[in-house]
């Protein structure tokens, strides 16, 4: 087979040099535009698991790398004046150009046919059986195959330059150095005896306040190095065409069109924050040259190539877009403790958990831990500290149903309907009258037996109510006989089959309000120790929330979407002195909707309003959202509320396990998962909730038939919709 390789970073020669070790009779040529001794970085970080993968590919370079890395398993956070120190991160770096120059000269002892200041102008020039575009981040090839790709790329994070420095750090070292024109912080690294790697990063706004828009390169190494002077001692900073940029974030919906193939950084990238990009680039090429030694047939190599890729690229990069956007908040965690601070930053990507720091680094968590509960010696798990919220206190920061509520500091009822009109489905509980507080009262008393405080979920369906039971579907509405009128910001049905809700009239606004001040009441009398308030999921009040469910244009519409939400919340505080929730939809996830911007200024507005804690949600706000369901996929969404709204947040991220043989209809009980990263008082903290699901139908025979027909047609592979 002969193969065209454009880009001779790590990614090509490694594909190279393996393509060749598989097959002599493979003809490979690598072209690149730069002379062989030119590169533009500093260090290269590889994981443990990374060299694990390089050592079964190529055992020679293996050993040629690993004999010339700096190695660390610290990492050194210097914030407030104080050094704070974690171990147990086990990380490996070597230079850029050393890394090249091993896999150059490898390359040529295999026979590979290296071409150095090539320029290619149009890549459909070059011959070959397969072109591989190896070409980076500013791929040319990319740019030439058009929309077939269906390419996104666009600048994500902060502003950043990347510089060496003859000081030789001994970890992995982070430094955040508040400035009058903001927050700047470093991410340093040391890969040979002699050099470390130092990027200094800071959002675009500060990166203007400090003049950098209009310096030179000399001049930013001048204003690095007065400004990390203490951090440098007296050590200088170095450029390789260092010049400040806007690291910009490559994704794409297919990675081949025809014999053309992307690797690396040319298909996708991940936020250097996390130091994978390299590492994923060369795990790139030892999946693609299995995929075509494995394969006669070229077009079967490359989907099983992408279909192997794809998913370990995705959890990167999800994991690096958490990482990049904490960095280009992090300013909003200033007010953090030292200690907390650490944790935090820590786990900021949402890799690295409470218990997985416990342990790289028991002593660390320790101390952490120790803090948390107020200087103790000996702690408890932080999520079963105690939680003060509106003067109450919650015995520890789990949350569970209200059928279960063992163990939990909090019981959660489902959502009880202020009014008959106002229910999901006819099975919805509803808290209208004095045999609705009678049966509320026994639940109070069934949470205050198992030692739990009961806070009861108050809403309005609105246009998602008159639906049928959960167990027949969902938002499947009742037959006509059995329904009942329903209401909304606007006139728009939820779904295709829902009925067309009344848009509100004043009259409307005032009776539900009176509901939910009525049933507040009730609450009080059967002894609920919290109220939450349900403005989430597309019911009555988020749909004044949302610009796709709220089309009003008097005072209730527009820029004054929040109006009537508030209203119904202050009615009730002035009844309800104990702790109030409000369970709110801080992002619709559809176009056009909510973004998470609108959502923590709505946060900050309800708590301004009374609300003592939010509960954090997202979606379902309209029936065609895109949502973005993962591993604690709420988490960075309450960071946000809690960090910028300056808010306590319930979280409800969870993780599912289905046990073996669980039919369809099976109640599974999910644990939510998470670490309290805000301050121990009343102002700030977090709760974590413990929800059920249904296990849905197996896919039908037929369904499974569409599903094979939808992947010959289309690419589309049944194992990752799965």
């Amino acid at each position: 087979m002969r193969v065209s390789i454009l880009g001779a970073g790590p990614a090509g020669l490694y594909l190279a040099m393996l393509l060749r070790k598989a097959d002599r009779r493979h003809e490979i040529t690598v072209i690149e535009r730069n002379p062989p001794d030119a590169t533009f970085g500093w260090g290269v970080v590889f994981s443990e698991e990374t060299l694990g993968a390089l050592r079964d590919a190529d055992l020679q370079t293996y050993v040629e790398i690993t004999d010339t890395f700096a190695r660390w398993d610290t990492v050194d956070i210097r914030y407030r004046g104080e050094l704070l120190r974690c171990r147990g991160h086990t990380f490996s770096a070597i230079a850029r150009k050393r890394l090249l120059a091993i896999l150059q000269q490898r390359c040529r002892e295999l026979g590979v046919e290296l071409r150095f200041g090539v320029e290619v102008a149009e890549p459909s020039t070059l011959g070959g059986d397969l072109i591989v575009a190896a070409d980076g981040v500013n791929s040319v090839t990319r740019r030439a195959l058009g929309t077939g790709l269906r390419s996104t790329v666009e600048p994500q994070g902060c502003k950043y330059v990347w510089f060496g420095t003859d000081l030789v750090f001994d970890a992995f070292t982070f430094i955040f150095k508040d400035t009058e024109f903001g927050l700047f912080q470093v991410h340093a690294y040391p890969f040979d005896e002699h050099t470390s790697t130092f990027i200094v990063e800071c959002p675009e706004p500060v990166w203007r306040r400090a003049g950098l828009d209009r310096c030179d390169e000399a001049q930013s190494i001048a204003f690095c190095e007065r400004l990390f002077a203490d951090e440098l001692a007296g050590h200088r900073l170095m450029s390789n065409r260092s010049i400040w940029l806007s690291f910009l974030r490559v994704s794409n919906a297919t990675w081949h069109h025809g014999n053309v193939v992307l690797l690396g950084d040319a298909a996708h990238t991940a936020h250097f924050s996390i130091g994978s990009g390299t590492k994923l680039a060369m795990e790139d090429s030892i999946a693609l040259a299995n995929a075509l030694v494995g394969h006669r047939d070229l077009e079967d190599a490359l989907v099983e190539y992408e279909l192997e890729r794809t998913p370990a690229v995705e959890r990167v990069q999800q994991a690096a877009d958490e990482s990049a956007g904490y960095f280009g908040r992090v300013g909003h965690h200033t007010n953090l403790e030292p200690l907390q601070f650490a944790f935090n930053l820590l786990t900021r990507s949402g890799r690295i958990s409470h218990g997985n720091l416990s342990l790289r680094d028991p002593g660390f968590m320790a101390e952490l831990d120790g803090w948390f509960a107020g200087g103790a010696a000996i702690a408890q798990p932080p999520m079963f500290a105690p939680l003060d919220v509106g003067g109450l206190t919650v015995r520890n920061r789990v949350v569970r149903p209200v059928a279960a509520p063992a163990g939990a500091g909090l019981a959660l009822t489902d959502l009880v309907a202020v009014s008959a009109e106002g229910r999901v489905s006819p099975q919805t509980w509803t808290l209208c009258d004095d045999a609705d507080v009678e049966s509320l009262r026994r639940q109070v008393k069934r949470a205050h037996d198992a030692g739990s405080l009961l806070a009861v979920r108050l809403g309005h369906a609105g246009r998602r109510g008159a639906t049928r039971p959960p167990a027949h579907g969902v938002d499947l509405p009742l037959p006509a006989g059995e329904s009942w009128p329903l209401l909304s910001a606007s006139a728009l049905p939820y779904g295709p089959r829902s009925a067309t809700p009344k848009a509100m009239d004043a009259a409307d606004l005032r009776r539900v309000c009176e509901a939910f001040v009525e049933a507040a009441g009730r609450a009080g009398d059967a002894g609920c120790d919290v109220l939450e308030l349900d403005f989430a999921h597309g019911y009555l009040l988020a749909s004044f929330l949302s610009p796709l469910t709220n089309r009003r244009d008097d005072e209730y519409g527009g820029e004054h979407r929040s109006r009537f939400p508030l209203e119904v919340l202050q009615a009730v505080r002035e009844v309800w002195s104990r702790p109030l929730v409000a369970r709110l939809t801080i992002t619709d996830w559809a176009r056009n909707g909510l973004s998470v911007d609108d959502g923590v200024e709505l946060a900050r507005r309800i708590a301004a309003a009374g609300a003592d804690l939010i509960d954090v949600q997202a979606g379902q706000s309209v029936p065609d959202g895109q949502p973005e369901y993962r591993r604690g996929y709420l988490t960075s969404l309450s960071d946000r509320v809690r960090s910028e709204a300056r808010v306590p947040t319930l979280n409800g991220g969870v993780r599912v396990k289905i046990p073996a043989g669980a039919s369809p209809g099976t109640k599974i009980r999910l644990r939510g998962r998470g670490y309290p990263k805000s301050a121990r008082s009343e102002e700030s903290g977090d709760l974590y909730a413990k929800l059920e699901v249904t296990v849905p139908p197996k896919l039908s025979a037929k369904e499974r038939e569409l599903f094979e027909e939808l992947a010959k047609v289309s690419k589309f592979d049944p194992r990752k919709q799965a």
